[in-house]
Order: structure tokens, then C-alpha cells, then sequence
């Protein structure tokens, strides 16, 4: 196995940037995923990522990210560190400046031909919102998370599933290192990423066998946030504001909790199975929430809406509104896709969402380059088919991925439009903070680069309690019984990877 960078290419690579990976690639015939991150995580936080292309056809690539050397959290505007950041992030404003004084003082050479080797992975609330915009802040706070937590892991694997190798990965962080002793650091991140593939190498972590679990089970009568009724008074207040012309659509939520013993690693482990999406995520966060910010909390999510994608200078984000089922056979399969075709209120919001997306890359982009590459066609997903729409555009001079991120935070799709007026009314209308939900997850690398979902299709496990949250687009027509039937049935998916996880049994082993 060859190491790469050498020793002298590392030392040059080092006087020009602000991290260094040093790596080695292995053959992954015999590894998965699942495999991989319960063969390296349990120490501390770490992360696993992974995509199914329109929940059909696995993704190329999957990643885990072990033994952050940076941690960084965000509340209420405030940023606080595990580990020492770069001297770049001593005057940053916020979370999301600090974010993005810190990605750009670590830059890294592109010498992997991967994705992610490198970078800050976690996730971003919906209420980091009033750094971006002036929300008022009224809902309590029942999670105690984090607005803002990004993971900067020492150690990336990624898997690459086409050509059957995984390629481990050391970052060096050349400023905590003495020039003197840059070849002994050189020698520490072979060390390290020798040891990696080592403990890849043992024997495997026991996953015992399992039946496939059940995708049908739905739990009833599950608590929300809310009192008896209150998410239909939800929808009613936000039709009256629809009727004043405050706004023409706002997506009201309600948050579903149910007491669980199963794992985090489990209810990924069954989340995957009956709801591929393109966004696949893991994030075991470490004692971060609660009252006294010191519970461990896990975040399980399978989403299939992407938020914005930056490659260089190249932007690139897909609305997605408009729903069927799947059909049972090919023949619905193909009707359900035309009478989402020809639905004309799905037709309107979708196209409302799109001009929402335009506006908002335009604020980031070039003048002139923002445009609808691929309006209103159909995407088909494990359970369901989505209108979905690509609006690009070419990145301004002087910006970078988080300014990006600052302009279409958070999805016209999980708040509203006007969406500052929508948020306006979420904020009076919702009775506690969203946390994660309706925000984002996904990487800033150290090439500045960006990937990011929308956090919906997830759930947050904390102190042996499920939280699952789920909204819908309230406009004039909408009808309050079926809003809050939309909003369980979205819910229910996720439950029902919950309760299939605490169900996990070997074949012959039932009680």
C-alpha cells in the first residue's frame, strides 16, 4: 500500500495550505458502509454518509468521519469551540462566519479523487434562520441543541462502490504544527492512517443477521407538540393570513416524540432499507443537548430533497414540490406521473418555489446567470414521486459556499412564501423551536466546496426519546383534516424505522 503524498511532497504542500491529507487506499471488496462505521465510531463524534440516486441506485460514494480536531457549536449568534480554530475565526460575527473564516484558512490541495476527504460536516437549524434574517424568537426551547454544530474530522474513509477501493484518510492541520517538525508530522499521519486501516482490518464488529424489517408498520395515535387540534388551528390562522395577503404559503409543523431503546446505528441500519434517499445521514453529535447541553444526541435522516450544491463556481439547487404515491404496478406507476403532470395547484406552488429559488441564487450569482435548467419533471423515489425542478448559476467573485448558504437558507419548501413573512408566522403560530428540522445537513470541504439537504425525513435521538418533526404548505384551498394527515403520514415513515429498529431480531430468535 503506498501512502500518498511522500514525505517531501507534504512538506512542500504545507508551506501552501492550511491542511495536508495524507492517505492510502485499500481494496473495499469486503467492507460496507455499516461495516465500516462500526468498526470506527463509538469514541467520540463521527459521522456516516451515504446517497441513493432517486432512492433507485446507490450513490457512488459513502463516507465516515472519526476523531474530530475541531468541533464548532452556534446559539443564539454565539460560537463556542472543541478544539483550537485557526487565529482566522477570532473576530467572526457568528456561527456562519466562523464557518467560513475557518473552511477557507484550512484550505487542501486536490490530491484525492473523492468528494470529501476533508472539511466541516454537520448540520445547521432552522433557527441559525436569525443570524441570516430578523426572526422573532418566542418558541421554547425543548431540544437544548445547538443552532449550529459542524464536525472537522481528523480522519475521513471514503468508499468508493464503483471501484470497489476505500481510501483512508489523515488531515494534517499544518498551523498546529512547528515547521521544524513538519516531517515528524508527516510520520504521525502515516502512523495514524496506518492504524485506521488496521482496525478496518480486524475481525469484523458483530451485525447479527436480521429480517428485513417491515416497511408498512405505521404507529398510531403518536403525541405532538401540539394540543388536541392545535395543528388544525394552525392551518386555519395561516389561511386567514393567505386571505389578508400576508403570504401565499406557509409550512406549519408538529413535532412527534415516542420513548425508544433502539440505537442510532439501528434505525440507520432500517431507515436505508425502506427509505433510500439521496441524502443518507448519520451525525452522533456527543453530549450537546438538553437543559444543561450534556445529553448525547444522535441525528438519523433520510431526505430526498438537496438544498444547494456549490462545485467551484458552479451553484446548483433543485425545488422539490408536488407529491404522488408510487403505483402498485407500472401502468399506475405511469398515471399517478400524470396526474401530478396535471395537477394545477401542484403545478402553481411548484413554480411559486422555483421563482423563490431564483431569486434567492440570484442574490450570489452573476447577473444574467441564474436559470431554470430543467423545469417541473418527475422524480421517482422509494415511496413516492416528487416535481422537481434544477435552477443554476455561476457563484460572484469574492463569494464563497457559505455565502451561498446564507442566501437560501432555509428552503422556501420547509417555510413559506414571502419566505421572511412566512417565517414571521411559523415563528408565532409553532409553539416550540424546530431545531434541526427544516434546516441542513450535509459538508463544506476544505476546496471549498459545499453539499447540503434539507433536514426533513429525520429523526433526533436524545435521552431515550424519538423526536420526528413534519410540516406542509398551507395555501388558500388548504384543507386543516388533511394538512394534519400529511403531516403524520410524513411522520409515520420515520416512526416506523424507529419501532422496526427496537424490533431488530436473528431469524429464529423471536421471543
Amino acid at each position: 500500500m503506498t501512502v500518498r503524498p511522500d514525505r517531501a511532497e507534504f512538506v512542500r504542500l504545507a508551506a501552501e495550505h492550511g491542511v495536508v491529507p495524507v492517505y492510502r487506499e485499500v481494496l473495499s471488496d469486503l467492507h460496507t458502509p455499516l461495516s465500516v462505521y462500526a468498526r470506527l465510531a463509538g469514541q467520540g463524534p463521527s459521522f456516516l454518509l451515504e446517497s441513493a440516486e432517486h432512492g433507485e441506485r446507490w450513490g457512488r460514494y459513502s463516507f465516515v468521519g472519526i476523531d474530530p480536531f475541531l468541533v464548532l457549536h452556534g446559539r443564539d449568534g454565539q460560537v463556542t469551540w472543541e478544539g483550537t480554530p485557526p487565529a482566522a475565526a477570532a473576530d467572526a460575527s457568528g456561527p456562519l462566519d466562523a464557518l467560513a473564516k475557518v473552511t477557507e484558512a484550512l484550505s487542501a490541495p486536490s490530491l484525492l479523487d473523492v468528494p470529501l476527504h476533508g472539511g466541516a460536516v454537520g448540520y445547521l437549524g432552522y433557527d441559525a434562520v436569525r443570524e441570516v434574517e430578523r426572526i422573532p424568537d418566542t418558541g421554547r426551547d425543548e431540544l437544548g441543541l445547538p443552532d449550529v454544530t459542524m464536525l472537522f474530522p481528523r480522519h475521513v474513509v471514503a468508499l468508493d462502490h464503483l471501484r470497489q477501493v476505500l481510501t483512508v484518510v489523515t488531515n494534517v492541520v499544518v498551523d498546529a504544527v512547528d515547521a521544524a517538525d513538519l516531517e515528524a508530522a508527516y510520520d504521525a499521519a502515516v502512523q495514524a492512517t496506518d492504524a485506521v486501516v488496521a482496525q478496518l482490518s480486524d475481525a469484523p464488529t458483530a451485525l447479527p443477521a436480521a429480517e428485513p424489517p417491515d416497511a408498512d408498520v405505521r404507529p398510531a395515535d403518536v403525541p405532538s407538540n401540539l394540543e388536541l387540534g392545535g395543528y388544525q388551528r394552525m392551518v386555519e390562522a395561516v389561511k386567514e393570513y393567505v386571505a389578508a395577503g400576508d403570504t401565499f404559503q406557509t409550512v406549519v409543523s408538529q413535532r412527534f416524540s415516542v420513548p425508544t431503546e433502539a440505537s442510532a446505528f439501528d434505525v440507520y441500519r432500517v431507515l436505508r432499507v425502506i427509505n433510500p434517499s439521496p441524502y443518507l445521514y448519520l451525525l452522533d453529535l456527543g453530549p450537546v443537548g438538553g437543559p444543561d447541553r450534556d445529553v448525547p444526541t444522535q441525528i438519523v435522516g433520510s431526505s430526498p430533497e438537496a438544498l444547494v450544491q456549490v462545485q467551484g463556481r458552479h451553484v446548483e439547487t433543485w425545488p422539490i414540490a408536488g407529491t404522488r404515491p408510487r403505483g402498485e404496478t407500472p401502468a399506475e406507476d405511469r398515471q399517478h406521473e400524470q396526474d401530478l403532470l396535471a395537477d394545477a395547484k401542484e403545478r402553481a406552488e411548484h413554480v411559486m418555489l422555483v421563482d423563490l429559488a431564483r431569486n434567492d441564487l440570484g442574490r450570489v450569482c452573476d447577473v444574467g446567470s441564474v436559470r431554470v435548467d430543467d423545469l417541473m419533471h418527475v422524480e421517482r423515489y422509494s415511496h413516492v414521486m416528487h416535481l422537481v425542478s434544477s435552477v443554476t448559476g455561476t457563484l460572484e467573485d469574492g463569494l464563497g459556499p457559505v455565502d451561498v448558504l446564507r442566501a437560501v437558507f432555509p428552503a422556501g419548501t420547509v417555510s413559506g412564501a414571502p419566505k421572511v413573512r412566512a417565517m414571521e408566522i411559523i415563528d408565532e403560530l409553532e409553539p416550540t423551536r424546530r431545531g434541526p428540522y427544516a434546516g441542513a445537513i450535509g459538508y463544506v470541504d476544505f476546496a471549498g466546496n459545499l453539499d447540503t439537504c434539507i433536514t426533513i425525513r429525520t429523526v433526533v435521538l436524545q435521552a431515550g426519546q424519538a423526536h420526528v418533526q413534519a410540516g406542509a404548505g398551507i395555501v388558500a384551498d388548504s384543507r386543516p383534516d388533511a394538512e394534519e394527515r400529511e403531516t403524520r403520514s410524513k411522520a409515520g415513515a420515520v416512526l416506523a424505522a424507529v419501532r422496526a429498529a427496537e424490533a431488530l431480531t436473528a431469524p429464529g430468535q423471536e421471543d
